[in-house]
């Protein structure tokens, strides 16, 4: 599944070839979606000139002076820039057509993702108005995460995969965090004190920030929107290196199933 570095790639690799530019019409092939592609969004968003393109956890947001239209790349979306007439993938779903001459395209073979249509404040939209700040924003802190966990008994890797306490903190760098901050996964979230929330914090957003800055991770057919492939996967520590030796102590990684999530950790370097 893309996460947060990967759809920020994505962000960062279409916004140069959107960014004020028009989008002359949009092609539905295939509405049924995670939600149904609605009907008004071809003659809301066909003339519209997209004015910023943003990210809110997961969600990707062009918005024109009209409204914004709100992405979701699911569980194996994503977005491409093609020519104009360029042959068609299986799963190519939906275009939008540049005056370019490009076309942002949206292949998603299981259908789980999402394009919808919003007028208004798309904050105030229910898929985003309840979410949590951003990991790499000043409101996510070692005080805020003390505060949100005083008293939950939740593993502490579900708690930081929660888009209500925090957005984008996927399965992947939930694990990778974990490990560079020496926390047990199975750890109780009521149990971390401001020290093993400053570590956690502060290892969150470094494993964010250096998976954005090489790609993200390619896992499966993972490539953003720019084309080219993510190298996170080259560094990770331990998500997928079960059995594998830790790289600290040589200790046999353990896996485990959290929220029907595989979970690898090092039994003696977290605790």
């Amino acid at each position: 599944m893309p996460e947060l570095p990967e759809v920020e790639t994505t962000r960062r690799g279409i916004a140069p070839y959107l960014l004020n530019r028009k989008i002359m019409k949009v092609v539905v092939r295939e509405p049924r979606l995670r939600w149904e592609v609605p009907a008004s969004l071809a003659t809301e968003l066909a003339g519209q000139t997209v004015s910023a393109i943003e990210r809110r956890g997961k969600y990707l947001l062009l918005r024109t002076r009209k409204g914004t239209a709100l992405i979701h790349l699911g569980m194996s979306g994503s977005l491409r820039l093609a020519v104009v007439g360029e042959p068609l993938k299986k799963h190519d779903h939906v275009d939008l057509v540049l005056a370019s001459g490009r076309c942002l395209r949206f292949h998603d073979p299981r259908r789980f993702g999402c394009i919808l249509w919003i007028e208004g404040d798309p904050y105030e939209h229910p898929l985003l108005a309840e979410l949590g700040p951003e990991p790499l924003s000043h409101d996510f802190s070692a005080e805020y995460l003390l505060g949100k966990s005083e008293g939950r008994t939740t593993p502490i890797k579900t708690f930081i995969m929660d888009s209500h306490v925090v957005v984008g903190v996927g399965n992947i760098y939930a694990n990778e965090a974990l490990f560079a901050a020496g926390i047990d996964p199975m750890r109780k979230a009521g149990t971390m004190m401001i020290e093993r929330c400053e570590s956690l914090v502060r290892e969150i957003k470094t494993v964010l920030d250096r998976a954005i800055k090489v790609g993200g991770t390619t896992l499966r057919d993972f490539v953003g929107g720019d084309g080219k492939p993510g190298y996170f996967s080259q560094t990770l520590q331990v998500y997928g290196r079960e059995g594998q030796p830790c790289n600290n102590c040589m200790t046999p990684l353990k896996d485990s199933r959290l929220g029907g999530r595989a979970t690898v950790y090092c039994p003696r370097c977290q605790n």
